[in-house]
């Protein structure tokens, strides 16, 4: 099973991003924001591919069976072997003060234009619909992996740079007028 979260909003406090499984999106998801130095619980993990088992202690573990017993929940979701980064889980939660550079999913997302800790709804539903899915294919063996990309819109290969919201309008007035352009028939 191939778990891929690909990443499409980059704020100061959050990132916003979508996973899909085996290429069917599953639901929305929220990190730390990307940063170019580790800091711990604030931090957003690298790129990269990683193997996902299930986790059976830890105080999120037993948060968890409590909530959802024991016959439902066999173990967090524990993403493996990510560069400077320890016991990086895929749960439940709202902003990013509940990331601590962990993987939250939700069933909406608010733009992190209007807020900078961003904000996933209804995550305790996507949660319910996704782990069974994941929790079922590593009880049966399979393996399991979770890619992170960056969405790739324009042929970038990092994370937008930030720029000032002037940059921001000269840019969409430059595409707009390509477009207006192009529409017309014009060669450019």
């Amino acid at each position: 099973m191939k778990l891929q979260v690909v990443r499409t909003q980059f704020g100061k406090d959050a990132t916003n991003g979508m996973l899909f499984i085996d290429s069917v999106f599953e639901c929305f998801t929220l990190e730390d924001q990307i940063q170019a130095v580790k800091v711990h619980s604030e931090t957003a993990i690298p790129l990269g591919s990683y193997n996902v088992v299930l986790r059976q202690a830890g105080n999120f573990d037993k948060r968890y069976v409590a909530k959802y017993g024991s016959t439902w929940h066999k173990g967090m979701l524990w993403i493996q072997d990510v560069p400077g980064f320890e016991w990086i889980l895929i749960h439940t939660g709202n902003t990013d003060e509940h990331t601590a550079g962990c993987l939250l999913v939700g069933e909406t997302q608010q733009d992190l234009d209007k807020g900078k800790d961003g904000f996933v709804g209804g995550s305790g539903d996507a949660y319910k619909k996704m782990y069974p899915k994941v929790r079922n294919a590593l009880q049966n063996g399979d393996k399991v992996t979770i890619e992170y990309t960056n969405i790739n819109l324009d042929g970038a290969t990092e994370a937008p740079k930030k720029t000032s919201d002037d940059d921001k309008l000269d840019k969409i007035l430059k595409k707009v007028s390509v477009i207006e352009t192009k529409l017309r028939g014009r060669i450019i």
